[in-house]
């Protein structure tokens, strides 16, 4: 089988009106959400899709040197496409991420061609079922984020996570009613990126111990970077309070994996997105490394379905002692409740995602067992741009000048 053409595809949806978001630090207002999709044609016929960084960087380096390189290859090993792109590339490393992006979709034809799923050329799957998070709350007040909670349970859900930082006591209330609202059996995950993130306004050291120690009186599941990822002797002290079971947990943006000896003994659990942190073949490397260690693995997911299921097939390839849980994002519709609307993560399938009982049920058809639908690209055309803007308040209250911050990087809640 031979690659005839690989095509980048970037969607926008916009906001029906921009959404302010105020936090402690400052506040970010979102007016759209940005999703790439991926096609690669064979010259048997066969079509295989993938998520890809809704960036028009992302799409350049697509067109201009991953595409090129693929077209009129034979696609039979992808692992060796790959150590032969990294050589032609000189190694560079957000064209090596991209491209392990664009692999997806290879596996996906490759999957197709062969009858099987992508799980099964991923080393085989354990089970058919992966546990899933509902992930909505947005630096809401107390009430709101138990109200929402509630709401994410009523769907099926055994876990929620919610954004923090709205300042301390709000967000061990938020905790505290939460907990409340959706009792004692069901797991609460708390984000706390924006803790180290508001400039002169961050929490203090002090702070986030006794913020983490109080926390964990209400059964948090864990508590998703509360400091800073390069912070390693910091994750390592945190661990070392015995705050469980509001258990740290390392999610970053970065791909050299050469950090990983220094993160690991820190946290209870590392998290990964595997559409834009570097594909299958570093999500699998992380895999070893977390499984050999006795930790704990949790997929960060907040994009398309189609994400949501291309990080399954590889979940499923391990045991829920080690890959315990993925992100799903919950994103509001007229009649569900949700952080905002963003109807194209699911309009990109042309069937919704099998969920039961809190679970995403993989099936064995081939490829990523889901059928895209094309017609997201014209309903949903490309909007130049930034989907967000961040304003960091200083001590005084006053806001700085529009900046954007690595949360506000992270397209999503």
């Amino acid at each position: 089988m031979r690659i005839r053409s690989v095509r980048a595809h970037l969607l926008s949806y916009p906001l029906p009106d921009p959404l302010k978001i105020t936090y402690h630090g400052g506040e970010r207002t979102i007016v759209k959400r940005d999703a790439m999709l991926i096609r690669v044609d064979a010259d048997n016929g066969l079509v295989g899709y993938g998520p890809a960084p809704g960036t028009e960087q992302a799409k350049n380096d697509i067109d201009d040197v991953i595409a090129p390189f693929l077209a009129c290859r034979t696609l039979a090993d992808p692992d060796a496409l790959r150590v032969q792109f990294l050589e032609e590339s000189n190694r560079d490393a957000e064209l090596q991420k991209l491209y392990c992006a664009v692999e997806i979709a290879l596996y996906d034809l490759i999957g197709k061609e062969r009858g099987l799923p992508v799980s099964e050329l991923l080393g085989g799957r354990v089970r058919d079922r992966m546990r899933l998070y509902g992930s909505a709350g947005m630096h809401m007040a107390p009430e709101k984020h138990a109200e929402e909670a509630g709401a994410i349970s009523e769907l099926g859900f055994r876990a929620y996570k919610m954004q923090s930082g709205i300042g301390p006591d709000q967000d061990l209330e938020t905790v505290r009613r939460t907990r409340d609202v959706v009792g004692p059996d069901f797991d609460l995950i708390v984000d706390a990126h924006a803790w180290w993130q508001m400039g002169d306004r961050n929490y203090a050291q002090g702070t986030i111990d006794k913020l983490a120690q109080k926390m964990g009186e209400y059964n948090v599941a864990w508590l998703e970077e509360p400091l800073p990822p390069d912070e390693h002797a910091g994750y390592r002290r945190l661990k070392e309070l015995d705050l469980s079971p509001a258990r740290p947990a390392f999610f970053t943006s970065r791909t050299n994996l050469s950090f990983l000896d220094l993160i690991l003994p820190g946290v209870d659990y590392y998290q990964l997105d595997v559409f834009s942190q570097g594909g299958y073949p570093t999500a699998r490397r992380v895999l070893g490394e977390v499984s050999r260690v006795g930790l704990k693995f949790a997929f960060h997911s907040l994009g398309t379905a189609l994400e949501v299921i291309a990080a399954a097939h590889l979940g499923v390839c391990w045991p829920d002692q080690v890959v315990e849980w993925l992100e799903y994002p919950c994103y509001s519709t007229p009649t569900r409740a949700g952080m905002y609307p963003f109807p194209l993560t699911a309009d990109v399938l042309k069937e919704p995602l099998e969920l039961e009982h809190g679970d995403l049920i993989l099936s064995m058809r081939p490829g990523l067992g889901v059928d895209v639908d094309e017609a997201v690209v014209e309903r949903y055309p490309w909007i130049p741009g930034s989907w967000c803007s961040v304003h960091t308040a200083h001590a005084s209250g006053k806001p700085s000048d529009s900046a954007r911050s690595r949360g506000a990087n992270r397209q999503a809640s």
